[in-house]
């Protein structure tokens, strides 16, 4: 019965995130079910990564030591993208508004914000691959800015500016990313 109440409250979770509900990012607390939930979403779109880039990958006969590292090398990227995130939100955050919130209470909304990324493993479908990561990164950016402006207390201009500050950090490291696994085949 706890298993389903916690597939349940996931499911919630990520729908609430994914319909960009502010009243969601407002009144959830900060507890230790809401940072699982939380560290779960980001874990969920890091595999949901991982699966896409499996599956083109696998279609491309890649040596297996490539392909091991190159999904390795999505997943960690997709967490470090995560703390990154959090951590330059949590800086700017407390120059706007020093001892408003800690770093471990950004990771939760900031987790819930990555809901998007859940659906990454449809980067896999042909010709719509690289649209649909796109239409996700700027989806997660909209959750991001949404949980920023609530759970900081913001408005929404200064929740933007916050958001986009670490945003296109985040693309750029995806773009080197997806270079280094290009390059990978070269190198071992």
């Amino acid at each position: 019965m706890r298993g389903e109440d916690s597939i349940a409250g996931l499911r919630r979770t990520l729908w609430n995130a994914l319909s960009l509900n502010s009243n969601f990012y407002e009144k959830t607390p900060y507890t230790a079910r809401t940072k699982r939930i939380a560290l779960t979403i980001v874990i969920l779109a890091a595999v949901s990564r991982v699966f896409g880039s499996a599956v083109i990958l696998l279609i491309n006969r890649t040596e297996l030591s490539v392909l091991l590292l190159a999904l390795w090398i999505d997943a960690l990227a997709l967490v470090g993208g995560y703390y990154f995130w959090t951590f330059t939100i949590f800086k700017i955050g407390q120059w706007l508004k020093p001892g408003h919130v800690s770093y471990g209470e950004l990771l939760v909304p900031i987790g819930f914000a990555y809901a998007p990324q859940v659906l990454n493993f449809l980067t896999l479908i042909p010709l719509l691959g690289e649209g649909i990561e796109r239409i996700l990164a700027v989806w997660s950016l909209l959750s991001v800015i949404v949980a920023v402006r609530q759970g900081l207390d913001l408005k929404t201009r200064w929740a933007v500016l916050i958001g986009f500050a670490g945003w296109p950090l985040i693309q750029i490291a995806i773009g080197f990313v997806k270079v280094i696994k290009q390059l990978l085949p070269q190198w071992l």
